[in-house]
């Protein structure tokens, strides 16, 4: 990793740089695949399916039955902790519901708003060298819990054409029925649109590489809806002398293991702490499975010394990561300047991976730095809110000459019509 000591403030801009994707061409394959997939739906999902997985799809919707007994492929130990992590992800956005509360604006007008459940959504989950089979409770267990009426799961089938049992387990247990077995840009293609196989949906939730990430971009500007803007996964770290060194490598090589693009940052304004982490770095990385991944992208990465936490902490509300991990003594204190992260961890034992899992939050966050503008998933990624209003006679009368000013004052005589003739009706006895 990179290291950066005492970088003055007129340098963070170019210092707090994401890298660069190479997406030469890429709007122009995904555009291709988005058009064939609209035009010939099901036909065109088997060739791409083929292309770029190797596999022949009859079928894409998996048999209910081979859901049902998904379970028998795994471990005890497994399920059991899918089922743990559910109940604490269930636990956690349950609590997020909200009622309607009616509230008297005025003399005879009330108004107020309502949660409603978006009809038809789509959750996207990765297979391949990594099936996240998290990212079905994630997404799946606060659909239910919003009430959403149709939720269905697209997810790349394997080399054998089979989809991973534990993303079919975790979709059991999340109450998600319909699942398909289609990967890639045309995954998204296919929920944006719909095919023969495939309904429509209104919108689309859900992590993927660069060609996912596009589609999902792509078909949002044809008026389906997406979770958010997505970029490569991050992890920034803020951390005093207090900090164990070790826990602090293990995060930022977790969070490195995702991809070769993924970030991964040291704030810290102890110089111990960097010569130790460092040391951490090489000693764990040589037992890890994907060393080449993580290595990469920690070949990216930067530890940036400071001159105290509270610098650290404006340094990256500046640069406003998806995972943010405070470990630091005064860490009740620093919380309450956060303003830009997807979520924060506190603590030497608040590790990022316990969010990735079990903890209860979602684990789908904004990234790129879009944490300075967007949440990260909730049961209100799920729904709408609509707002109701309801006037009396005695509310027109009451709050009706202060529209007829306003309307007339913009030039909207229709508008102050419409006012004026129940302002009128309200004061007739008949």
């Amino acid at each position: 990793m990179k290291v950066s000591r005492y970088p003055g403030r007129d340098s963070w801009g170019e210092l707090l740089r994401r890298p660069e994707l190479e997406r030469e061409g890429l709007k122009e394959n995904v555009l291709s695949i988005l058009k064939a997939v609209k035009e010939r739906g099901d036909e065109a999902l088997r060739e791409f399916t083929m292309r770029f997985d190797g596999v022949e799809v009859k079928e894409f919707l998996i048999d209910e039955e081979r859901i049902k007994s998904s379970g028998k492929l795994l471990s005890a130990s497994l399920k059991k902790a899918i089922r743990k992590a559910a109940a604490n992800i269930r636990k956690f956005h349950a609590s997020q519901i909200e009622g309607p509360k009616k509230i008297k604006i005025h003399t005879g007008v009330t108004a107020w708003r309502k949660s409603v459940a978006i009809d038809m959504v789509g959750l996207y989950i990765p297979g391949g060298s990594a099936p996240l089979f998290s990212s079905v409770l994630m997404l799946g267990i606060p659909a239910k819990i919003a009430g959403c009426r149709d939720i269905i799961i697209c997810t790349p089938p394997g080399k054998d054409g089979t989809v991973d049992p534990a993303i079919l387990f975790a979709s059991k247990i999340a109450g998600i029925r319909k699942i398909y077995k289609i990967g890639g840009a045309q995954a998204i293609a296919a929920m944006a649109y719909g095919t023969e196989s495939i309904g429509r949906v209104y919108k689309i939730f859900g992590p993927g590489n660069q060609f996912v990430t596009c589609a999902k971009q792509l078909v949002q500007q044809d008026g389906v809806a997406i979770d958010m803007p997505a970029g490569p996964s991050e992890v920034a770290v803020l951390a005093d002398k207090t900090a164990i060194p070790a826990f602090i490598a293990a995060d930022l090589i977790s969070q490195a293991e995702h991809g070769t693009d993924s970030q991964a940052m040291l704030v810290t304004d102890s110089e111990r702490i960097i010569d130790a982490v460092q040391q951490e770095l090489a000693e764990q990385m040589k037992v890890l499975p994907r060393q080449e991944i993580a290595s990469k992208a920690l070949d990216n990465g930067r530890m940036i010394l400071v001159n105290d936490m509270k610098e650290g902490l404006e340094m990256l509300n500046q640069y406003a990561p998806e995972h943010l991990i405070i470990v630091c003594r005064k860490a009740s204190m620093l919380i309450k300047g956060v303003t830009n992260a997807g979520s924060v961890f506190i603590g030497n034992y608040s590790c990022e991976s316990l969010g990735d899992y079990a903890s209860g939050p979602n684990h789908t966050l904004p990234t790129n730095g879009y944490a300075k503008a967007y949440s990260g998933v909730s049961v209100d990624s799920f729904v709408k809110k609509i707002t109701f209003q309801e006037v009396t006679k005695a509310g027109i009368r009451e709050l009706g000459p202060t529209v007829v000013e306003m309307a007339d004052g913009e030039g909207l005589k229709g508008h102050a019509e419409a006012v004026r003739k129940r302002v009128q009706s309200s004061m007739s006895k008949v």
